[in-house]
């Protein structure tokens, strides 16, 4: 089969001969339809978590079978929460489902499970989600991304009167912003790009240019979500004493950060990563998220390469891969 793999020796490849996954018991083969390439994706081929193996972990497909007694599932269009764990009985994550901080999980195309850019891809049926019919496949394929911004909300309680700042207007950012709005919060987007910021306003957020936030301040909810030192500092300035600085971005740096504001402002700080599929696909369901404009292009698999290229671009935003 057809599969997009990186490895330390070759880098970024596109194989054509790639060895067909057998599903083991309690896993679906998954027939892959269409799936998005990822700022992470492009952060492994750097070096991050020193993967090897068939990148991407955003798809939608269609289920070929199913190795269990329940075949329910197949020909069925599913996407795939992107973590697996150990289901020990003595595992409290693996417990409550929450797989992904499981310290014996599986994370595809990541971690330990190739990944969905080819033509086929194993999960355990457990972490797949049926799409629903009048879901298209160039809006399933965002349920990833989408459900990481619905963990905000799980995480944290947001008032009806707190006003929500959403720093940056990359992929993460423009995906956070509406989906914040989407849940009938007071969201504003502030970012550098103005046809970024228009994608988001148009459908109802609130946005405003860096250039012209200098009077912005006392956010009860500030979303870093442009992964740079800068954008921290910027966060920081905008929250609220006791307000909440909330990270959704890694942002990795040798400069020296000042964090006194944090204590001196009693700014309660929150990590949040990946989330469930469940709320993300009722958003979609219902029509509140558009994700249409996202897509700067559509590569057919035998073009991946090009479209990891096309990636880089700095007016990019979504690059998808068809199968």
């Amino acid at each position: 089969m057809k599969a997009v793999v990186f490895n330390d020796k070759e880098g970024l490849t596109l194989k054509t001969d790639y060895t067909k996954p057998i599903p083991q018991k309690g896993e679906a083969l998954i027939k892959v339809s269409l799936a998005g390439i990822c700022n992470t994706d492009a952060e492994i081929i750097k070096g991050y978590m020193g993967y090897n193996g068939i990148l991407g972990h955003e798809f939608v497909g269609v289920v070929e079978d199913v190795n269990d007694d329940d075949k329910s599932l197949i020909g069925k269009r599913v996407v795939a929460e992107i973590s697996y764990g150990c289901k020990s009985p003595d595992c409290p994550w693996c417990a409550v489902k929450n797989y992904r901080h499981c310290p014996d999980r599986h994370t595809l195309g990541i971690w330990r499970k190739d990944g969905c850019f080819a033509e086929y891809l194993t999960m355990p049926t457990n972490v797949l989600f049926e799409v629903p019919e009048n879901v298209s496949d160039e809006q399933a394929v965002f349920v990833e991304p989408l459900a990481a911004a619905c963990e905000i909300t799980e995480q944290l309680h947001i008032e009806p009167t707190h006003k929500v700042v959403v720093l940056g207007d990359g992929k993460l950012g423009l995906t956070t912003a509406l989906t914040l709005n989407a849940q009938n919060l007071d969201v504003t987007l502030l970012g550098k790009h103005q046809n970024k910021l228009d994608i988001a306003k148009a459908q109802g957020v609130k946005t405003v240019l860096l250039n012209d936030s200098e009077s912005m301040n006392n956010f009860d909810v500030v979303v870093e979500a442009t992964g740079s030192v800068s954008g921290f500092e910027t966060s920081l300035n905008l929250v609220k004493p006791r307000g909440v600085l909330v990270l959704k971005s890694t942002i990795a740096t040798g400069k020296e950060l000042n964090l006194a504001p944090i204590v001196i402002n009693e700014i309660t700080v929150l990590g949040s990563r990946c989330g469930q599929f469940a709320p993300a696909l009722r958003l979609l369901k219902n029509n509140r998220i558009d994700f249409k404009p996202f897509i700067s292009k559509i590569y057919p698999v035998d073009n991946a390469i090009e479209g990891f290229e096309a990636n880089k671009e700095k007016d990019t935003i979504k690059i998808l891969l068809k199968f």
